[in-house]
């Protein structure tokens, strides 16, 4: 197999975090990969796989449209390049998007995710918490789960699976090409999150 081309969306957010992450659950995988940091369409053609990273998803989302990388981004996922999306990440990949206090937000997204998410449903940074998750796809032990401003699922269609529920909220989904987390699998020393989307992204390109 030839080195894995891994992008991460660099406009703001945990982006090193992520480069981070990544280079460990390679390395644990025995993959050969190079992460770049994606600003413009010249670097996401060159990638197999993005990562959108938690942030301010308000922020994320204009700059992809100001910048001309929310069009380009969103044909290259619907035409199958894997994404994973965490926290804003989430936000930005959901068809639907609403905020707990203020209702519908008419912010810029992607789109692509056949979910309606709720953005801070747990409440602002105060709130912040930690737990162990029970993520069946990953196996083994359960998952520490950080979650930050969170948003959460609440509904999917379609193709989208359901992977991590925090009692009956949806907290991981899946649809096809798309994974995507209303927690900070980056700001852990875990790696099977990470693991599991390459794991993907490997049977697809072998």
């Amino acid at each position: 197999m030839t080195k894995l081309k891994i992008g991460i969306l660099g406009l703001q957010g945990d982006i090193e975090e992520h480069e981070k992450a990544v280079l460990r659950a390679c390395g644990k995988m025995g993959l050969e990969c190079v992460v770049t940091r994606v600003k413009n369409a010249e670097s996401l053609n060159s990638v197999d796989c993005i990562i959108i990273p938690g942030g301010e998803s308000t922020v994320m989302g204009g700059l992809l449209y100001r910048n001309g990388l929310l069009p380009e981004l969103r044909k290259r996922i619907c035409n199958g390049l894997p994404v994973l999306g965490t926290c804003a990440g989430l936000v930005l990949l959901a068809k639907k998007v609403r905020d707990r206090v203020l209702g519908e937000t008419g912010q810029q997204t992607l789109g692509v995710l056949d979910a309606e998410v709720e953005r801070n449903h747990f409440g602002r940074q105060r709130e912040s918490f930690e737990l162990f998750l029970k993520i069946p796809s990953i196996g083994g032990e359960p998952f520490k789960a950080v979650f930050i401003r969170a948003p959460v699922v609440l509904s999917v269609w379609n193709n989208t699976e359901v992977l991590a529920t925090l009692g009956n909220i949806k907290v991981f989904v899946k649809e096809n090409n798309i994974f995507a987390t209303s927690f900070h699998p980056e700001l852990t020393e875990d790696t099977r999150i990470h693991e599991l989307f390459l794991k993907n992204i490997v049977e697809v390109i072998s």
